[in-house]
């Protein structure tokens, strides 16, 4: 199911998320919610984040673009026991390489971000990868 509403911009650049979506994502006073924009887009994704104990890193990945890359790095983090919080992927030149923007939390895992890195690059499929922490 999907939720259409249409918001207005304040003057301070806030909007007011409508009680049916906040409803909908058990969205409460207080809770983090983290904001994803794509200006080449023209797009803007929120999407609430887990806990206040959440240690989240945003992990800018390039793959050769082939079938099943992004699994076999989804599978690894789960291996890891890393939570993906939201994945946004774009093919940069088709047949050759892939973009993902994968923001994951690290409270439920024993893993710190450079034994992450470690093993997503180990990957046959994945060029490059780039890590930062995200603050609150």
């Amino acid at each position: 199911m999907r939720l259409a509403e249409i918001v207005k911009v304040d003057s301070k650049g806030r909007v007011t998320i409508p009680l049916v979506v906040r409803v909908a994502l058990n969205i409460v006073e207080g809770m983090n919610l983290i904001l994803i924009a794509d200006p080449d887009k023209r797009e803007i994704v929120l999407t609430p984040l887990p806990s206040a104990e959440s240690r989240l890193y945003e992990l800018r990945i390039e793959f050769k673009d082939v079938p099943g890359a992004l699994a076999r790095a989804s599978e690894k983090l789960a291996e890891l026991g890393v939570d993906q919080v939201t994945t946004q992927c774009t093919t940069v030149k088709r047949g050759e390489y892939a973009e993902c923007i994968i923001i994951i939390d690290l409270s439920h895992s024993d893993k710190n971000i450079e034994t992450v890195k470690k093993e997503l690059s180990s990957l046959e499929e994945v060029r490059f990868i780039q890590a930062r922490p995200l603050q609150r």
